[in-house]
């Protein structure tokens, strides 16, 4: 090795260590918040029904804080395994108590379809078939991503991952036969054609999270939503009420936030808010 890979070697090393070190201190920052947030509550979780959604809405929150509690302490433990999986190794993004807004929906509404825009790893979707299957209802899982580190202007992703073979691994870990996936751009032809073949009884928008795209995505989707069907958006807190402890929970990205504060009221009502996900439902004409 001549002596200027041997630099190039050590560079990179380094910068390897930093990485590894300042991954440390916030997952350490962050097990810490998640301490100081669970000291605040004791004993057993109370169940939350539909008709207590409306308060996180009014004080979102205090909603999150409730819905970490019972991620602890009443969510089913396959749903908390499921978490942990993720959580380990960065396989996926979000957080715990996001796991008890799915849980929260799919136990209401049980929807026979569900379509991510933007699957990552694989973790959203895996639960929507993990859930199914725990509640016992049939529903059809459909993924679709570039599965690739393409990113946006606030969002950058590892290259050193194949998404695809990922998420599909990451399915089979949970004993979950293969979703539905299309690798493409939510913006792509193919997937303008897919989201159109059909009303959807579950969508969550994650994809790109540039405005333009975020509306795009919103208007089409929404114009193939089924009936009283429900529509996740994430990272769209921005404009809410909502304030994130610091090292445990994010606010979102202000263009899914603006797409929120858009969304025509008289067409959709908001339902829930877990943290920066926000959920509308399709007004019945």
């Amino acid at each position: 090795m001549n002596l200027q890979s041997r630099i190039l070697y050590w560079m990179v090393h380094e910068m390897n260590v930093i990485h590894l070190l300042k991954r440390r201190r916030a997952e350490w920052k962050q097990r810490r918040a998640q301490r100081n947030l669970l000291s605040r509550f004791s004993g057993t979780a109370d169940e939350i029904t539909p008709p207590q959604w409306v308060a996180s809405l009014e004080c979102p929150t205090n909603f999150y804080d409730r819905c970490f509690h019972y991620f602890h302490t009443s969510l089913p433990e396959p749903l908390r395994n499921h978490r942990t999986f993720f959580e380990t190794a960065g396989r996926g993004f979000g957080e715990r108590s996001f796991h008890v807004m799915w849980f929260l929906l799919f136990r209401e509404f049980r929807p026979d379809s569900f379509l991510e825009i933007g699957v990552f790893r694989g973790q959203t979707l895996s639960l929507a078939a993990l859930l199914a299957r725990q509640l016992r209802f049939p529903c059809l899982t459909q993924g679709i991503s570039p599965f690739s580190p393409a990113g946006d202007t606030v969002s950058r992703y590892r290259r050193d991952v194949d998404y695809y073979e990922d998420t599909l691994q990451n399915f089979a870990h949970f004993l979950l036969p293969p979703p539905a996936l299309l690798r493409a751009y939510s913006t792509d032809e193919s997937a303008t054609q897919l989201i159109a073949s059909r009303d959807w009884s579950c969508i969550y928008i994650d994809g790109n999270h540039d405005y333009e795209i975020a509306r795009r995505d919103w208007e089409l989707c929404s114009a193939h939503l089924g009936p009283e069907g429900i529509i996740v958006l994430d990272d769209s807190g921005l404009t809410s009420s909502y304030v994130p402890q610091a090292n445990l929970a994010t606010g979102g990205h202000p263009g899914p936030s603006r797409l929120a504060k858009e969304i025509d009221r008289a067409r959709f009502r908001e339902i829930l808010q877990v943290g920066h996900n926000r959920v509308f439902q399709k007004i019945a004409e």
